[in-house]
């Protein structure tokens, strides 16, 4: 299954996004644990998922570099 450059922006924008989503209620769940060891798991994982965030975000921003350098005349 091949998809296309725009596709795959697109693609990385929505994942960013939910793993952000993820992140940010994961961050802002840390003020209501009061077991350390809760929080600390908890902060963990919210920090796995803005840095999954970050990866998409970042594959995204190659999407669209690609996208925008590419010549029509470029094959191979």
């Amino acid at each position: 299954m091949k998809i296309s450059a725009q596709l795959t922006i697109i693609m990385a924008t929505i994942f960013a996004v939910i793993c952000f989503g993820v992140a940010i209620t994961g961050f802002n769940a840390l003020g209501g644990i009061t077991d350390p060891v809760q929080a600390a798991d908890a902060k963990g994982f919210a920090c796995f998922w803005a840095f999954l965030g970050i990866i998409s975000v970042i594959f995204g921003v190659l999407g669209l570099w690609i996208v925008r350098t590419h010549k029509e005349g470029d094959e191979g």
